[in-house]
């Protein structure tokens, strides 16, 4: 099918976009959430919110680490897959410690553009406002650079996000 990338900043309507994005591919609708409740005091409440503002359209898994697995067990029952967001998962998988980041990312974009669905990934560029102090800081900035560089190569359709409004970049 087609992998489509929605990059931008924090609070810039990616992932508003991007299930816009999805639905308009079909009615049959997946949503991948990749951010851990237990990492952060906020984020129960963030991901009750995000549920909530998708409502019942899209079929949610949330999985912060095995995106691949959910991609080749379950895209092809949807027309259209929504992973949010990239760089979490990056994150995820490195603080994890159990799996190469790096092999990862590569089976994800072997597997994202070729899956039976339309693969919409919503992720941040890392240069605006990440610390990089830690060694895990720096090695998710790694990966998350060159994943997001990847796959906006291989994206049929790319879009940046700014203060709410889509810009098409391909």
């Amino acid at each position: 099918m087609a992998l489509v990338v929605v990059g931008g900043g924090r609070r810039s309507g990616k992932s508003r976009y991007a299930q816009a994005l999805a639905s308009a591919h079909g009615p049959k609708l997946a949503f991948i959430g990749t951010m851990r409740p237990e990492d952060d005091e906020e984020n129960p409440g963030k991901i009750a919110v995000a549920r909530d503002e998708r409502g019942s359209r899209f079929v949610t898994y949330e999985e912060p680490l095995e995106i691949v697995r959910v991609l080749e067990e379950r895209a092809a029952f949807f027309d259209s897959v929504v992973i949010d967001d990239l760089t979490v998962w990056v994150s995820n998988l490195v603080m994890s410690g159990s799996r190469d980041p790096d092999a990862e990312a590569a089976r994800f974009l072997d597997l994202a553009p070729r899956c039976g669905a339309e693969v919409v990934v919503v992720t941040s560029d890392v240069d605006f406002g990440f610390s990089v102090d830690s060694t895990e800081s720096r090695q998710m900035r790694r990966v998350a650079g060159l994943i997001n560089r990847q796959a906006a190569e291989a994206a049929s359709r790319l879009y940046w996000m700014v203060f709410g409004i889509p810009k098409r970049i391909r």
